[in-house]
C-alpha cells in the first residue's frame, strides 16, 4: 500500500472518530467503580446464585483491559491504577509517577484544573494503593504517611474510608487533620457514616482497612458512595468519583471464595445504585472495571450439575485480561480490547481534560 493511502485511510480514521466525539452526549458526572482483583470467574462466581440484582447483566458495552505493568507482566495494585490515574504504563509498587519515577498529573488534578470536583469512597484505608494513586506521586505504595500528605494538595474535595492511623493517629506525630482543617477540609473520625453537607471533607471510618462484610460492614459503602455523590453534585460542572471494591482483592489473595464473594455482592449493589441514576442522568457515564485478577480462581465442577466448586491457582495476582463495563454518556467508547492505559485517554477525552 502506498503511503499516501496510507495517510489517507489514518486520517479518515481519526476524523470519523472525531466526529463519533462530537455527536455523542458528553458526560458531567463520572462514577468509575474499580473491584480490585475482580476476573470474570470472580464475577460468575459470586453472581451464580445470587438473588438479588446482578447489575453486571445491565451492561451493553463491555470491552477487555490488558493489565500489565511496566516491569511485569503481573502487576500489583499500585501500577494497576497508576494506570488508570495518569495514562502511563510504571513500575509495581509505583504510584502516580510513571516508569522513570516522574510524576505525571492525575485525573483527579487534571479534573480540579477544568472545574470539576473529586472525590472517593473505599473499603480499604484511603492511603492504600487504589485511592492513592489518584491524588499522590510516591514510588513505593507502602509510604503512608508520605501519600497522606498529598491530601493537602487538594486534588480530592472528599475521602472516605479508613485511615486514622495516617491522618489523626500518625507515627510522626504530625497533626495533619489540624492542617487539613486550615485548608479548608471537614475532618470526621467515627465508625459510624452520618450525613455531611461539607463540600470538602475526609471521612475516616476506621484506623486502617473497614471490617469485612462477613464481619458486619454492611452496606457501609454504597452508603459513603452516594453520600460523595451527593455532596460532589452541588457542583453544577460535574465531577469525577472513584470508588474501590478493595477487599474483593483481599479475599483472592486469602484463597477464600466466600470473603471475596460477599465483597463482590456488595460491590454489585454500589454499581446497582449509580446505574439506577444513570438512567435518568443522561449526563453520567458509569465504568467498572478491575486493575487485574486475584487468586487465579476457576470454577470447576461440584457434586451436582448446578453446583461449581472454587478452585484458586495463586495467593498472588495473575496477568489475565479484566473486563470494562460502560453505561450512559459516552459508554461506547469503552468496548473493544486496549491497554488499561486507555481508560485515561478515554476519559481525558470525554471530559475535556486537556
Amino acid at each position: 500500500m502506498k503511503l499516501s493511502r496510507l495517510m489517507g485511510i489514518v486520517a479518515m480514521v481519526l476524523l470519523s472518530t472525531q466526529h463519533l466525539l462530537a455527536q455523542q452526549p458528553k458526560p458531567k458526572r463520572i462514577v468509575f467503580l474499580i473491584g480490585d482483583g475482580m476476573g470474570l470467574a470472580q464475577i460468575s462466581g459470586a453472581m451464580y446464585g445470587y438473588t438479588g440484582q446482578n447489575a453486571f447483566a445491565r451492561f451493553t458495552v463491555i470491552g477487555l483491559s490488558n493489565t500489565s505493568s511496566s516491569d511485569h507482566y503481573i502487576t500489583d495494585s499500585g501500577a494497576g491504577a497508576t494506570a488508570f490515574s495518569i495514562g502511563k504504563k510504571t513500575f509495581n509498587r509505583a504510584i502516580g509517577v510513571a516508569h522513570d519515577s516522574t510524576p505525571y498529573p492525575t485525573l483527579f488534578e487534571l479534573a480540579k484544573k477544568k472545574g470539576y470536583s473529586t472525590g472517593l469512597a473505599v473499603t480499604s484505608s484511603i492511603v492504600h494503593a487504589t485511592p492513592a494513586s489518584f491524588y499522590a506521586h510516591v514510588i513505593n505504595r507502602k509510604m503512608y504517611d508520605s501519600i497522606a500528605m498529598f491530601l493537602l494538595n487538594g486534588s480530592v474535595d472528599i475521602a472516605i474510608g479508613g485511615g486514622t492511623d495516617f491522618v489523626t493517629n500518625r507515627k510522626d506525630g504530625r497533626n495533619l487533620a489540624a492542617m487539613l482543617k486550615q485548608s479548608g477540609f471537614e475532618v470526621i473520625s467515627d465508625s459510624v457514616l452520618v450525613n455531611i453537607a461539607a463540600k470538602r471533607y475526609i471521612y475516616l471510618l476506621a484506623p486502617d482497612e473497614l471490617p469485612k462484610m462477613e464481619k458486619g460492614r454492611g452496606d457501609l459503602l454504597k452508603q459513603a458512595s452516594l453520600q460523595a455523590a451527593k455532596n460532589l453534585s452541588s457542583n453544577k460542572n460535574g465531577y469525577l468519583l472513584m470508588i474501590e471494591g478493595s477487599q474483593i482483592d483481599w479475599g483472592g489473595h486469602e484463597n477464600s471464595f466466600s470473603y471475596m464473594a460477599a465483597e463482590l455482592r456488595d460491590f454489585n449493589e454500589v454499581i446497582n445504585a449509580f446505574l439506577d441514576m444513570a438512567e435518568k442522568d443522561k449526563e453520567m457515564l458509569v465504568i467498572v472495571t478491575a486493575d487485574h485478577e486475584t487468586g487465579g480462581l476457576t470454577l470447576n465442577e461440584g457434586g451436582t450439575s448446578q453446583t461449581f466448586r472454587p478452585k484458586f491457582s495463586t495467593g498472588d495476582h495473575t496477568g489475565i485480561m479484566v473486563p470494562v463495563f460502560a453505561f450512559g454518556a459516552g459508554a461506547e467508547f469503552f468496548g473493544g480490547m486496549y491497554e488499561n492505559t486507555e481508560i485515561f485517554t478515554k476519559i481525558v477525552q470525554l471530559l475535556q481534560l486537556k
